[in-house]
């Protein structure tokens, strides 16, 4: 719940620096110079078609999906810190493959490694920001320091993202070589973390406490499984043209130079979004916020599918300001709903529904952009995504009635 006054308890010294390391890490994480002009690159110097690419990213996401919850329970229980060095690690070599491949085969090598990396990350540092917060006495104020940690992800590849086309004009691997020295300084940072004491906790069986929380997420609590089901709607709905936008821009004669600065103001405008998170949740009520993320999804996708001048590539950015928007809102939901033994694995498990769907969508997407256009694939994702997500909305808002103080809607 959004707080009405401050807090008056007094921080207990110690651990409150986790919380600017985190900032450093969140930008550091996302500090991605290759992203920009992934795409271009996969297409030019790699030779593959859309249909490979979004193919590609489903194997990524299958990377993702099988490693998101074991590295949720990992996390939890050998720590948070241990979760970030370990992906940091998984990064610095699968950005070096990058830099060898020359075939789908080594992009897939580096591809599996990254998704690794990244499922180590999914929900540790959100875990640990909440369990430092929650030592400090501050616990209520984490939708607030969510978004400021997620602002720092995207102002970080939005600075990455400025010069990208340039880099990628001079030399194309250069963003990749840059890309490990990036890992080896978030690795620094991450040893720098201190772990939050918690109380031993005996468990008798791993595979009976896993199987525990899954069942509580999807079975035993409506609001944690619409929670997820909610973010994993919204977050393919985001996601999705990400790996088109860029083919939609070149299709409208934008010049590559742009390339870096639009996908910059992309990842600012996910970083305002994120900053104002809290705010909106305020003012507007739950409710209200669910309805302000569906209507920037159908102003977005509209734009995109039926624009097709210089600058139709702004309607992205409505996407990128919803994804901000949804994530401090809807991770202080999931927050609300966990224990302390169980934040990263419930965290891990909104990942992994979100991964399992772009596994089995995001090829689909691919052959519909590459057989049908990209105006009738926006076409396609708009009316799909608006009635799915308007169908989750209400029982997302029923079930979770109590975090935001308002009656169930009938």
């Amino acid at each position: 719940m959004i707080p009405s006054r401050p807090t008056s308890r007094v921080p207990r010294p110690g651990f409150s620096h986790n919380i600017p390391l985190l900032n450093i890490f969140a930008a550091l994480k996302m500090a991605l110079l290759p992203m920009a002009i992934i795409t271009l690159f996969w297409k030019d110097q790699i030779g593959l078609s859309l249909a490979e690419i979004l193919l590609l990213q489903s194997i990524f996401s299958l990377a993702t999906l099988l490693m998101e919850f074991p590295s949720g329970y990992l996390s939890d229980r050998l720590g948070y810190r241990f979760a970030l060095n370990l992906a940091c690690l998984f990064g610095m070599t699968g950005w070096t493959t990058y830099t060898f491949a020359g075939s789908f085969s080594g992009v897939l090598a580096a591809e599996i490694q990254l998704g690794i990396s990244y499922a180590f990350i999914s929900g540790s540092d959100s875990a640990l920001l909440y369990e430092t917060l929650r030592h400090d006495g501050r616990e209520e104020h984490y939708a607030r320091y969510d978004g400021r940690m997620t602002a720092w992800a995207q102002i970080g590849e939005a600075g990455g993202a400025i010069g990208a086309g340039v880099l990628y004009a001079w030399f194309p691997l250069l963003p990749f070589f840059l890309q490990v020295g990036i890992w080896i300084s978030a690795l620094v940072v991450c040893r720098q973390l201190k772990e939050i004491p918690s109380r031993p906790r005996k468990i008798g069986s791993h595979l009976h406490e896993a199987l525990r929380i899954a069942l509580k997420a999807f079975i035993h609590s409506p609001g944690l499984r619409f929670t997820i089901l909610f973010a994993a709607l919204l977050g393919l709905a985001s996601f999705y043209p990400v790996w088109l936008i860029q083919p939609y821009m070149q299709s409208l004669d934008v010049p590559l130079v742009w390339f870096g600065p639009i996908w910059a103001l992309a990842n600012l405008c996910v970083s305002f979004g994120s900053i104002i998170s809290h705010r909106i949740q305020y003012h507007l009520g739950a409710r209200g916020t669910c309805l302000l993320l569906l209507g920037l999804l159908v102003a977005g996708y509209s734009g995109l599918a039926f624009t097709h001048m210089l600058w139709g590539f702004a309607f992205y950015f409505l996407l990128t300001l919803m994804r901000g928007i949804q994530g401090p809102f809807l991770r202080l939901a999931l927050q609300q709903q966990s224990a302390r033994y169980e934040r990263a694995s419930i965290l891990s498990l909104k990942s992994l529904v979100f991964r399992f769907g772009f596994v089995i969508t995001g090829p689909l997407v691919g052959i519909l952009a590459d057989h049908s256009g990209l105006s009738l694939c926006f076409l396609a994702l708009l009316i799909s995504q608006c009635l799915l997500v308007t169908v989750v909305i209400r029982p997302f808002l029923g079930s979770t009635a109590s975090l935001w103080g308002t009656r169930p809607l009938h």
